[in-house]
């Protein structure tokens, strides 16, 4: 997956991309997505094209459990945080569902994975979780829930770092009665 943007740093004119989209060796993906002809997609594919598209944006709540293969959820949406002052991305595809995070909800946490798609900027799988709770009015309490003894269960997270990530997201109150019964 590539923008014509990208090729400026190697000096490559844009044009090169143009007639390699003529002749059929890459197609358009999107306004300015560009993806070899034989490359094969993924299950990861929509979250790298919206990291690609949207590249101040990271995937969080139930894209980001998908993502950590947590839970049961699947949406359809690529959910996104950005900064509230960031400019709301327009695209036909992937549909977005975008979240505002600020400060260090918004920076905290944040993993950049590579994958055969591109690179996918994620948050781990602790501020996942946390964010689950803060959000959980939107996304379900049975699903933070779900998220959390399962992340619990197979040790992808400590309590100190559950604990963190509560403080991050000021919801250390909410989480508490959940994080003692795991104990």
């Amino acid at each position: 997956m590539i923008r014509p943007r990208d090729l400026k740093e190697f000096n490559i004119p844009a044009k090169y991309l143009q007639r390699l989209y003529e002749r059929g060796e890459v197609y358009r993906s999107g306004r300015g997505i560009y993806i070899l002809a034989d490359a094969e997609i993924t299950e990861n594919f929509s979250l790298a094209e919206a990291c690609k598209r949207v590249p101040h944006g990271v995937v969080c709540l139930l894209s980001a459990l998908r993502f950590h293969q947590i839970g049961t959820q699947n949406p359809y949406e690529v959910w996104m945080a950005i900064d509230p002052k960031a400019h709301r991305p327009k695209l036909d595809y992937p549909p977005l569902r975008i979240f505002r995070f600020s400060g260090a909800a918004l920076q905290e946490g944040v993993e950049e994975h590579r994958v055969s798609d591109g690179t996918i900027r994620v948050y781990n799988v602790p501020k996942t979780v946390a964010d689950c709770f803060r959000y959980r009015n939107k996304i379900g309490i049975d699903v933070a829930i779900e998220a959390l003894r399962e992340c619990w269960r197979e040790r992808r997270t400590t309590m100190d770092e559950l604990w963190r990530y509560a403080a991050v997201a000021r919801i250390s109150t909410v989480i508490k009665p959940y994080l003692e019964s795991l104990v």
